[in-house]
């Protein structure tokens, strides 16, 4: 019963995938560590310092079998989790003891690993957003000529289509994929640059050669898959970088929150339904109800995102001089946290997209009970030109329409408006039945999904033509 007696965060076991788990867990995080740890002894040797081959050989041999009981007695004893795992990984690789953090500060451990990490998930994100674009491609191309009443104000507006509607949607998640592959394209690595950031025990270890120093810097840089390097740091890298990646984790919550929030106000009105499950229980209580949970689950996960984004400004306002340690704690959960919730939400809206059913005989009646007041400009328009005063049939259409709206709202009635019109003599020279066609009220909207398909996914499906195979998964 052990595992039922202490408290495990919801992210990781209703919300995160097992993959973006494993990116943040202990075993990716310390056997990271170890990897720099390598990098710097393996570009120490190579740039003159006596450091054995044994040593590097014995290093390489330990990057992943880490004794974390050990290492956790090492903690216990020292209070600090980076010699512990100095002390654990000098266990396991005898010959490296004395060279291995060689003129290192913790920082160069933590915060380069930190990056890395931030790196990795970032790429998943990606994936998860490519995916989710070709996805809402393919369903705004299937039904880009539905008609369906278009909202301003949670009022009826004029007509678009469902596919458009989906092709709103899909840009924001296009935005956000843009912003995010060009942070990750220029996040820059913290690499070698000592205890305040002066690199001192570095030009102390290479007698002041200060090409060596830079070459040090660089190589390591190098082997660690970065190519930008942050020009200049205290202890620690700018806690900005951190805020910046927050933020565009935050505008792609922004967008579940809408798109998920747009999916349930279309599912109340019964149009546009999240997939649900042969035995899902909508409601222990009302055992018709098919509630929208899918979409509750992300719209709450966004919000704790964008919520995150304070806390990741305060922490880089809070850096005094060159560095304060009130950042780590922070940072723990954080940046871990803000990732698991991003793939948490973003799993949930892969999986609603694969899954979404629509309805278009309801979505047909809710135009059909609309449509007639739309359509009043296109009848005046057209009997104008077939001869009609333009300010006479205006007032028409106006008492026409009054009335029409009074059988509506106070009497529950079906919108009558057409047929009077139609039993108007003074609109007998036009036939208003062809224009009630509501395909002849969308404007160019099939025409938009067909150029935002070509010009804004297409090259994106292109990008990840290897990657566009994730499945949402929900977990219970």
């Amino acid at each position: 019963m052990e595992n039922y007696s202490k408290f495990v965060s919801p992210l990781a076991s209703r919300s995160a995938s097992e993959a973006m788990q494993e990116i943040f867990s202990a075993q990716r995080k310390f056997s990271t560590w170890r990897k720099l740890w390598l990098a710097l002894a393996q570009t120490q040797r190579e740039l003159g310092l006596d450091i054995p081959l044994r040593a590097i050989q014995q290093m390489q041999r330990h990057l992943n079998d880490i004794d974390f009981p050990k290492a956790e007695e090492y903690e216990r004893r020292f209070r600090h989790d980076v010699m512990a795992h100095i002390h654990t990984f000098a266990d396991a690789a005898p010959a490296a003891r004395r060279i291995i953090h060689l003129g290192a500060t913790s920082c160069e451990i933590t915060d380069n690993a930190d990056l890395i990490i931030m790196r990795d998930a970032g790429q998943l994100i990606c994936r998860y957003l490519a995916n989710i674009i070709h996805r809402l491609g393919l369903f705004a191309k299937l039904y880009k000529t539905l008609p369906t009443l278009g909202f301003t104000h949670f009022q009826p507006a004029q007509l678009t289509t469902v596919g458009k509607r989906a092709c709103l949607w899909c840009y924001d998640f296009c935005r956000d994929l843009e912003n995010l592959e060009t942070l990750l394209e220029n996040l820059p690595f913290r690499s070698i640059k000592g205890t305040t950031g002066t690199q001192a025990s570095f030009q102390a270890l290479f007698n002041g050669d200060d090409r060596k120093v830079t070459k040090l810097e660089q190589i390591f840089a190098r082997k660690m898959g970065f190519t930008k390097i942050v020009p200049v740091t205290g202890q620690t890298y700018t806690r900005k970088i951190d805020s910046e990646i927050i933020f565009a984790l935050a505008n792609i919550a922004a967008s579940v929150h809408k798109f998920a929030n747009d999916i349930r106000l279309l599912a109340g009105m019964k149009e546009v339904e999240e997939p649900f499950e042969t035995k899902q229980v909508g409601s222990s209580a009302m055992a018709y109800k098919r509630n929208p949970m899918r979409c509750e689950r992300a719209t709450g996960l966004s919000r704790f995102l964008i919520s995150l984004t304070q806390s990741a400004l305060q922490t880089h306002a809070e850096q005094w001089l060159e560095r304060t340690l009130d950042d780590s704690s922070n940072r723990r959960i954080t940046l871990a946290e803000g990732f698991l919730a991003a793939d948490g939400m973003l799993n949930l809206v892969l999986n609603i997209v694969d899954g979404l059913v629509v309805y278009p005989n309801v979505i047909a009646r809710h135009i059909q009970a609309e449509l007639p007041f739309m359509a009043t400009e296109e009848i005046l328009m057209t009997a104008v030109k077939a001869g009609g005063d333009r300010q006479h049939l205006h007032e028409k259409i106006r008492r026409h329409s009054i009335a029409a709206a009074a059988e509506v709202k106070q009497f529950g009635r079906p919108n009558d408006l057409i047929q009077r019109i139609k039993n108007d003599p003074d609109f007998n020279n036009i036939n208003v039945d062809k224009l009630m066609d509501p395909k002849h009220f969308v404007g160019r909207a099939p025409r938009q999904v067909d150029e935002f398909i070509r010009t804004c996914i297409q090259s994106i499906r292109t990008r990840y033509r290897k990657e566009l195979n994730l499945t949402g998964q929900v977990k219970v």
